[in-house]
């Protein structure tokens, strides 16, 4: 049980870590450089997964199944949720403060749990789902006195809880199965997703002004663009590992926890936010519910090694 709990305190601390890096780079490559196309930094993203996990294959580091004609089907719908999952992150990245898409971000464990009880047939406790609902209760607060309202931004961020509710969710689902593995998953997503972003982008006009950028001759942020592609793998691998050591709303609830130091590092030195009373205790109140979380979730872990001599089963 004891090496349990660290594999998932690992597992957990990597996925935070990564998720705020990328959240970190992608912000200062779209907003500080204004790149214009968050569509084409999806693009590198895949492009470096797919280079990473065909080197790894290729050396035998890494092993996962090889392209079948039915591949497609056995990951549907992952690939497209996928996909809108990392286009939409981006843009709201790109059109929202860090405090505010932090916020809006708490959605996603709602969703999480939804899907987890739909899909999964895996309920919460009730000391869980009181607590995740004071956690949507102070993004709600803070979400009500926005400043800086930016509807599209709004609308990606919301897209953008759904997908990682249900990409978290199917991820587990598929892991189960044992068919393809998480090296599997994370390849084919991005192998099938990757001809659509290229046309969608392609068709928008993006590739056209990605050409006529004018940085592209900055050092600075060719290291940063190229941090970006690459970290966005570590940042699939992170969400895939402890969705597989832990549990789908673990990893929401991790990203959320990491969201609550992207707030207050974007509040003082983003400069993009505008501080109200109002806004802040609603993320205040955010922050001391995913703590809450953190302490039930580790109370749950250990809760059956206590109980087991006198285990018994019951509906759910």
């Amino acid at each position: 049980m004891e090496h349990k709990v660290l594999a998932s305190v690992l597992a957990a601390l990597f996925y935070g870590l990564s998720s705020m890096l990328v959240m970190t780079v992608n912000k200062s490559v779209l907003t500080i450089y204004k790149f214009p196309s968050f569509q084409f930094v999806g693009i590198g993203q895949m492009v470096a997964t797919l280079i990473i996990l065909r080197v790894g294959k290729s050396l035998q580091i890494i092993h996962f199944p090889d392209l079948q004609w039915d591949m497609f089907w056995k990951v549907f719908p992952l690939p497209l949720i996928y996909l809108f999952n990392l286009l939409s992150g981006l843009g709201g990245t790109q059109r929202l403060s860090l405090p505010m898409f932090t916020v809006l971000r708490r959605f996603s464990i709602l969703f999480t749990m939804v899907g987890e009880a739909s899909i999964l047939h895996k309920h919460s406790s009730r000391i869980v789902t009181l607590i995740v609902l004071s956690m949507i209760g102070g993004s709600v607060i803070a979400a009500s006195n926005d400043l800086a309202f930016d509807s599209i931004g709004y609308m990606m961020v919301l897209v953008n809880d759904v997908c990682t509710a249900g990409n978290g969710v199917y991820i587990k689902k598929r892991l189960e199965s044992k068919e393809l593995g998480k090296y599997g998953l994370m390849f084919y997503n991005a192998l099938f997703m990757l001809p659509v972003a290229v046309a969608v982008s392609s068709l928008s006009g993006d590739m056209q002004k990605v050409a006529e950028f004018t940085l592209w001759s900055d050092r600075w942020f060719v290291i940063q663009f190229f941090i970006t592609s690459t970290i966005g793998f570590v940042l699939i691998w992170s969400t895939v590992v402890c969705t597989s050591v832990n549990s789908p709303l673990t990893t929401t609830v991790v990203g959320c926890l990491k969201n609550v130091v992207i707030t207050y590092f974007g509040m003082v030195f983003g400069g993009d936010y505008i501080y109200s009373t109002v806004n802040f205790v609603g993320v205040t109140i955010s922050v001391i519910g995913s703590l809450a979380y953190t302490f039930a979730k580790l109370f749950e872990m250990r809760s059956p090694e206590r109980s087991e001599p006198t285990l018994t089963l019951r509906p759910v």
